[in-house]
C-alpha cells in the first residue's frame, strides 16, 4: 500500500477512490500541472488535500468564498490534519496561529480568498513559506464571460510562475471554451494534464414542472421533505424573501439570502445553513458557489436557471455525500422571455450572445425533453448513457405526447400575419377566436388565422407556445415588448418540410397531490438512523461545529445498515478514519448496541422459534440489497409483517414469494431469501 492510499483510509476513512480520483491524486503528488473537471459531489477536494500530504511543505489552496474555506478547514482538522486559512473572517488568535504554523512548518494546506493575492506582501510570504503546490478550487472563475467570473484570479497565473511550484486547477462545470481559458489566464497556454470525469450524479432525481401556481409547487415540494436541508433559488431579491416567508408559515426553518442583504445578514444564513440539519435557505445564485454541505437533501428552482451549465452547478449543489437526494425545476413561457432578453440586452460581442442563446436552448430541451432526462443532460456533456436511469420524472411517468406540427404552424401563421409584433397572449386570442378590444382595434378578427386554434383550450396553447420558444422556433424581441419573431429553425415547418411533436402538459389542479419524497434508509433501518443522527447532532452542538464535520449523511447512514458490533467493524464504515474513530467510534457504537436491544415487536414474537433465526437472516440479507446489487437504486425493504410470514411459511419458489411482497420487492430480494430458505 502506496503512501497516498495508507492516507485515504487512516484520514479520510475510504478504503477506495472514487471513480477518477486516482489518477488525479497521482498526477498531483508527482507534481504535474493539473486541469480536472470532475462533477460536484465527485471528490475534487480530496485529490488536492490527499496530495498535500504526501509532498513536503506546503499547499496553497486559492478558494472563492470564506464559508467554503472556513468548512474545509474545520472537516480537515477533525480529521488530524494541519490546516489553516487566512481570510477577512479570522479572529486575529486565528491569524497569529496560522502564521506561527506557517513559520514551524507544520502547516500542510493553507487556505487564501483570490483578492488576497492583490498584497505584494502576501506573495512575499508565499515566497518564503515553502510553498510546494498551488491548488485552485472552481477554477473556472477565471473565466470573464462566465457568471461567477473573480478578476483577482487572474492574479493567480502570477502566482505560479513567481513561486515556480506546480499548479493544479479544478472545476465542476467547463465547457470547451472556459478551458481553454483556464489553460491560457493559469497555465500560461501550456496545456496541463487534463481529467475530464464523468457529469453523471446518479443519487440525483431529476425533475421539471411546468410553472402552476409555483409558490404552491414549491411549498408541496418542501412539505413532501420536511426535515431535511434544502435550497430553493429564485431569479429576483423579492421572490426569495416572499418564498421563505411562506415556507416559515408552513412550518419550515426558512431564510432568504441575496446580494442586496448586508455581509453580516449573509454570514449569519451562511453558518446556520452549515450547523443546521433541518434549514432551507431561499435564495438567488449568489448563494451556494462555496457551499461544501454535503447532506443537502434536495434543491429547487423557482424560476428557469440561466444556461444548463448553471442548471447542472446549483442541482450539483444536493447530495454531495453520495445518498439519495432531489431536485425540481419550475419553468414557464415568462422565464423564456426573460432568459432570452437578458442575453440579447448584454454586453457580450454577437458570437457570446448566440452561444448563450445555444446554452439556454439546451437547458429548455431538457425542461421539454420526451426521455429520460439523464440521457438529455449528458447527451449536452458529450456523455452516452446507457438505459433509461430510472431516476428521474420521466423515466417514473413517462410524457404523453402529440403531433404538434399543425398547432406550431397555426401559431407561426398568426405571428406572421401579425406582422410579428405582438407576444403569446394576443395571438392565443386569435388563435381561439377570442374578440378582445385589442384584436377588434387592430381588425385581427378578421385574419384568416382568427378562431383557428378553437380545438385546443387557452392553457393548452400557453404550453405550445412555451415549447415553440423552448425549441427556438420563435424568440421574444426585448425591443418591441416581447413581440415573438420567428427564428431560421421554424421555416422548415411552415413549409410542411418538417413535423414536430409536443408534450401534453398534466397539470390537474384538483388531483395535484404532494410528491413523496425518497427515503435515506429502509423501514427497518429508519429508527437507528434518527437515532444516530440526533447523536450526531448533540456532538456538533457541543463542539459548536456543523454537524456534518461530525459525519456526513452518508457514513451514518452505512452504520445504520451495515450496524457495526465493535471498533474494528466501525473502522471499515466509509468516511471513518483513524482519528474520527477515536474521538466518536465508541459513542456511535453505543447507539447501535442501544437500537439492536429495542427489538421490534413483530420479531419478538418470534423468539425461541426457528423462524425467529430465519426472520434475522433474512433480514440480513435484505440489508445488503436495500439499494439494489450495486448499492445505487432506490431504498427498498419489506415490512417486519412480510418478513415473519415467510420465515413462517418458508416458501420454495419464486411465484409464492411474488404473491407475498409484491412483484417490485420479488424482483430486488426473491433470489436472495430463496438462498436463505434453502440453507434451513
Amino acid at each position: 500500500m502506496g503512501p497516498a492510499s495508507a492516507l485515504l483510509r487512516d484520514v479520510f476513512g475510504f478504503d477506495d477512490f472514487r471513480p477518477g480520483q486516482g489518477e488525479i491524486v497521482d498526477a498531483v503528488t508527482a507534481g504535474e500541472n493539473v486541469l480536472a473537471i470532475m462533477p460536484t459531489g465527485g471528490g475534487k477536494s480530496l485529490c488536492f488535500q490527499l496530495p498535500a500530504l504526501v509532498r513536503p511543505g506546503v499547499t496553497v489552496v486559492v478558494s472563492p468564498l470564506i464559508a467554503l474555506m472556513r468548512d474545509q478547514v474545520r472537516g480537515l482538522r477533525e480529521a488530524g490534519v494541519a490546516a489553516g486559512a487566512l481570510t477577512s473572517g479570522n479572529t486575529p488568535e486565528e491569524t497569529d496561529a496560522v502564521f506561527d504554523a506557517l513559520h514551524d512548518g507544520s502547516l500542510k494546506l493553507l487556505y487564501l480568498a483570490p483578492e488576497r493575492l492583490a498584497s505584494g506582501g502576501t506573495q512575499r510570504m508565499l515566497a518564503q513559506a515553502g510553498v510546494s503546490l498551488i491548488a485552485v478550487d472552481e477554477a473556472h472563475c477565471v473565466s470573464q464571460w462566465g457568471h461567477d467570473f473573480r478578476p483577482d484570479y487572474l492574479r493567480i497565473g502570477e502566482l505560479r510562475r513567481t513561486l515556480g511550484v506546480p499548479l493544479a486547477a479544478f472545476t465542476a462545470t467547463a465547457d470547451a471554451e472556459t478551458q481553454g481559458e483556464i489553460v491560457t489566464r493559469l497555465f500560461d497556454g501550456a496545456q496541463p494534464q487534463t481529467f475530464l470525469r464523468g457529469f453523471d450524479r446518479p443519487n440525483l432525481h431529476l425533475a421539471f414542472q411546468p410553472k402552476d401556481s409555483p409558490r404552491k409547487q414549491i411549498l408541496a415540494f418542501a412539505a413532501a421533505r420536511k426535515g431535511q436541508s434544502g435550497i430553493v433559488y429564485c431569479g429576483t431579491r423579492a421572490k426569495t424573501e416572499s418564498i421563505a416567508q411562506a415556507l416559515r408559515e408552513d412550518g419550515h426553518a426558512a431564510l432568504s439570502y441575496h446580494g442586496g442583504m448586508e455581509p453580516d445578514a449573509r454570514r449569519h444564513v451562511e453558518e446556520r445553513f452549515a450547523t443546521e440539519d433541518e434549514l432551507i435557505v431561499v435564495a438567488t445564485v449568489a448563494f451556494g458557489m462555496g457551499v461544501d454541505k454535503p447532506d443537502i437533501r434536495w434543491v429547487a428552482h423557482a424560476d428557469l436557471p440561466k444556461s444548463i451549465e448553471a442548471y447542472y452547478q446549483e442541482i450539483g449543489r444536493a447530495g454531495r455525500d453520495g445518498a439519495p437526494a432531489e431536485t425540481l425545476t419550475l419553468f414557464g413561457p415568462d422565464d423564456i422571455r426573460l432568459r432570452r432578453s437578458q442575453i440579447d440586452e448584454g454586453n457580450a460581442p454577437p458570437e457570446r450572445r448566440a452561444a448563450d442563446h445555444g446554452r439556454l436552448n439546451a437547458l429548455l430541451g431538457l425542461a421539454e425533453a420526451f426521455e429520460c432526462r439523464r440521457k438529455t443532460l449528458l447527451r449536452y456533456f458529450g456523455e452516452e448513457h446507457g438505459g433509461n436511469c430510472g431516476a428521474c420524472d420521466l423515466c417514473d411517468s413517462p410524457p404523453d405526447t402529440f403531433d404538434g406540427t399543425e398547432a406550431v404552424r397555426k401559431a407561426l401563421s398568426a405571428a406572421l400575419r401579425t406582422g410579428e409584433s405582438f407576444g403569446s397572449g394576443h395571438l392565443i386570442d386569435i388563435l381561439i377566436g377570442n374578440e378582445t378590444d385589442k384584436v377588434r382595434q387592430r381588425g385581427h378578427e378578421s385574419l384568416p388565422t382568427f378562431g383557428v386554434g378553437k380545438d385546443l383550450s387557452r392553457s393548452q396553447w400557453q404550453a405550445v407556445f412555451r415549447q415553440i420558444m423552448g425549441r427556438d422556433l420563435m424568440r421574444p424581441d426585448p425591443e418591441r415588448h416581447g413581440a415573438l419573431w420567428m427564428t431560421e429553425g421554424a421555416r422548415p415547418i411552415l413549409r410542411g418540410e418538417e413535423s414536430v411533436t409536443l408534450r401534453r402538459d398534466t397539470i390537474d389542479r384538483a388531483k395535484a397531490s404532494r410528491p413523496v419524497a425518497r427515503t435515506l434508509v429502509s423501514e427497518e433501518d429508519a429508527p437507528l438512523l434518527s437515532a444516530l443522527k440526533a447523536k450526531r447532532r448533540a456532538l456538533a452542538e457541543a463542539q459548536r461545529v456543523p454537524a456534518y464535520v461530525i459525519f456526513p449523511d452518508r457514513t451514518l447512514i452505512e452504520i445504520a445498515e451495515r450496524r457495526p458490533r465493535n471498533l474494528d467493524e466501525m473502522a471499515g464504515i466509509s468516511g471513518i478514519g483513524a482519528k474520527k474513530l477515536e474521538r466518536y467510534g465508541s459513542e456511535f457504537l453505543s447507539v447501535v448496541a442501544s437500537e439492536a436491544e429495542a427489538m421490534h415487536p413483530t420479531r419478538r414474537k418470534l423468539a425461541g422459534k426457528s423462524s425467529g433465526a430465519l426472520y434475522d437472516r433474512l433480514l440480513a440479507a435484505q440489508a445488503k440489497l436495500a439499494r439494489g446489487a450495486h448499492g445505487t437504486d432506490k431504498p427498498l425493504s419489506c415490512s417486519a409483517s412480510q418478513l415473519a410470514k415467510i420465515a413462517e411459511l418458508r416458501p420454495s419458489d419464486v411465484d409464492t414469494l411474488e404473491r407475498l411482497l409484491g412483484e417490485r420487492r420479488a424482483e430486488r430480494f426473491g433470489a436472495a431469501f430463496l438462498e436463505v430458505l434453502q440453507e434451513g
